[in-house]
């Protein structure tokens, strides 16, 4: 075990040299040393009579939410407001904590928001080219989802308190 106590020494040496490092310099090693990640938010739409709203991507074949990267310098919440109108032309209100879905492989952080649209989402249209349809489903009838979409859907159902839950 040799190998082991000099590889703990050179590890605690090595956090002491960070530690006296200018927080501009620590946050260059801490950049350059670990993974980056593109962050995203989905916007999960309801209708008051529980139906979703789903669109079909140009670039796509099965269905999803409307949602896409945050802008640098961008608030989360921000981002999946602004995705739902530019994709969508929907002015939503965000309810209930969002949830978090962390996709390792493409390196990719999606912050899921349920959100409500005040009027009965007739006025919901394609509003970008990315879109080429949208459609509002009965939860217990969804189309074939992007894998996205999916763990969205989970992650959020797992985020909210199960119904009669006292918080």
């Amino acid at each position: 075990m040799p190998g082991d106590r000099m590889r703990a020494g050179a590890h605690l040496l090595l956090l002491r040299l960070y530690r006296r490092l200018p927080r501009s310099s620590r946050l260059f090693v801490v950049h350059r040393l670990t993974p980056s990640f593109t962050v995203g938010a989905i916007c999960v739409v309801e209708r008051a009579d529980g139906a979703l709203l789903l669109v079909r991507h140009s670039y796509r074949q099965r269905w999803g939410f409307p949602g896409g990267l945050c802008k640098r310098g961008e608030e989360v919440a921000d981002a999946a407001r602004r995705e739902t109108v530019e994709e969508v032309g929907l002015v939503v209100e965000l309810v209930g904590e969002p949830a978090v879905v962390v996709d390792p492989d493409p390196r990719r952080v999606d912050v899921v928001f349920g959100a409500r649209v005040d009027d009965d989402g007739g006025s919901a249209r394609p509003c970008s080219p990315e879109i080429v349809e949208l459609r509002w489903f009965p939860p217990t009838a969804l189309p074939e989802l992007q894998h996205e979409a999916a763990s969205a859907l989970v992650a959020l159902a797992r985020a909210r308190p199960p119904a009669g839950a006292v918080g």
